[in-house]
């Protein structure tokens, strides 16, 4: 039996298999890849201009609450008849009829609250109607 201790063959490191793999992820990189020359890009930026908040409509917002109960522009109305809801539409419209109007209105509303809201919208003359759906708060209006 031999024990005496044998010299350790140093580790080779081959590096041709690595250049070739290299080589051909290259190759590929130029070919599938296209180059193009841009001068400069043209990008348009959003400008704000204080002067045409002025010449839009301002909207009547028509808050429908759960019970039935209506609100335009934050202020209450009474009572629950389209005949009701017209009067008001006219006095928040001014005469615009131009002016959109949106309809928030409750998760649980009834339906028939919001009809109402579009069918006085409809006899004003107020044509341009969005709508929005909130669910109710704990004990608010």
């Amino acid at each position: 039996m031999n024990f005496r201790h044998r010299r350790a063959e140093e580790p080779e490191i081959n590096l041709i298999p690595f250049i070739d793999v290299l080589l051909v992820v290259l190759i590929f990189l130029m070919l599938s890849t296209t180059y193009s020359k841009f001068n400069e890009l043209k990008v348009t930026l959003p400008v704000a201009d204080t002067r045409k908040l002025e010449t839009l409509p301002r909207e009547i917002v028509v808050a429908v609450s759960a019970d039935g109960h209506y609100a335009i522009n934050r202020a209450p109305v009474e009572g629950a008849g389209v005949d009701t809801l017209v009067l008001a539409l006219q006095a928040a419209a001014q005469g615009d009829v131009n002016r959109p109007v949106i309809i928030s209105a409750d998760a649980m509303a009834a339906h028939q609250s919001v009809i109402n809201v579009m069918d006085a919208a409809r006899r004003v003359g107020l044509v341009q109607l969005t709508f929005a759906t909130q669910s109710s708060r704990s004990g608010a209006r």
